[in-house]
């Protein structure tokens, strides 16, 4: 067995692209990742196998014998890798894989797949933020649910639903007397920049310690709930949008079926490419039924259907209490 063979094929494949291309930016531009990500990747490399694969300084980048060594053996193993992966899709039933962000539930829709179409697997993968576009364009997962706003090139992306922004503070802060606030009232404070939802830990942790406040996503102050912090919501602060993607020219059946459960539709829906119309028994039958019930047969009340695709009520705002004295 390969020293080689214990290293994430996926890391395999970066090496060998910039092996090949002998430039880190042309490199990351191939690979839809970034640069950054890429270099990390090698130095993480040269660390596990405790040498240099590309000599230091070197420009134009040039491969060491080490290098050399592992590229010849990385390009075997990603084709013994691709080889084992073409036997086990041909062994097991087809799956869908599903990503997922920071602050999106998915067991509602897994449930109802489950139920659904039992003989068809369904992986689930969570991802940080930064990751999204990558893991769909790379190819980690066929669909995915992410944050607008994204580069849609390539993509289809259908929106779900919108998540108010909450301001997070400590919960001895005047702000926490306030059930919303404004961001006005957000002037005089110190705050952080919450755009990083992947290091929301870390953020909630300066909050308490009082380096200053954070408005994030109402779902990741929810994921991160702390008995010191309080969240209040911000209501002129601009909202996120959750949306379903997935790679326009990998449209499947499968991915048609996920969307339909994602939306709501029933099993028999005719936008569903396993949907069917139930077929009339025959047609003097629907007939008869017909005229009973223009006869004076009543139809029953239907239940109004819940509104907002996240299969939860619409948050209510309520108005700000008044401040106490500071």
């Amino acid at each position: 067995m390969s020293r080689f063979s214990s290293i994430d094929v996926v890391h395999l494949r970066w090496f060998v692209a910039v092996a090949e291309e002998l430039h880190f930016a042309r490199a990351a531009k191939a690979l839809r990742i970034s640069r950054q990500r890429l270099s990390q990747t090698v130095i993480d490399l040269e660390a596990e196998l405790d040498t240099k694969l590309f000599v230091p300084g070197a420009s134009p980048t040039q491969l060491t014998d080490d290098g050399r060594e592992l590229l010849a053996a990385a390009r075997e193993l990603i084709v013994q890798a691709d080889a084992a992966g073409q036997e086990q899709t041909s062994d097991r039933p087809a799956a869908l894989r599903v990503g997922f962000v920071p602050g999106v539930t998915v067991s509602k829709w897994t449930r109802i797949w489950a139920d659904r179409f039992p003989e068809t697997p369904l992986e689930v993968l969570a991802l940080p933020a930064a990751d999204q576009l990558s893991a769909l364009r790379e190819g980690w997962v066929d669909m995915c649910f992410v944050r607008l706003p994204i580069d849609r090139d390539g993509l289809s992306a259908i929106p779900l639903y919108r998540e108010l922004p909450v301001v997070v503070v400590p919960k001895e802060h005047p702000i926490s007397l306030f059930t919303e606030v404004g961001l006005a009232d957000l002037a005089d404070e110190k705050m952080q920049d919450g755009g990083d939802i992947d290091g929301a830990a870390v953020l909630f942790e300066m909050v308490a310690a009082g380096v200053g406040q954070v408005v994030v996503p109402h779902s990741i102050a929810r994921l991160h709930a702390r008995r010191d912090l309080v969240y209040r919501t911000v209501t002129d602060a601009p909202d996120t949008e959750i949306a379903l993607a997935w790679p326009t020219a990998h449209t499947s059946d499968l991915s048609e079926e996920f969307v339909g459960v994602v939306r709501g539709r029933s099993e028999r829906s005719s936008r569903s490419p396993s949907g069917h119309a139930e077929p009339a028994r025959n047609s003097g039958a629907a007939a008869k039924s017909g005229a009973a019930k223009k006869s004076g047969a009543s139809k029953k009340p239907t239940a109004a259907r819940k509104s907002g695709t996240s299969g939860k009520p619409a948050a209510t705002k309520k108005k700000p209490l008044k401040r106490r004295g500071r």
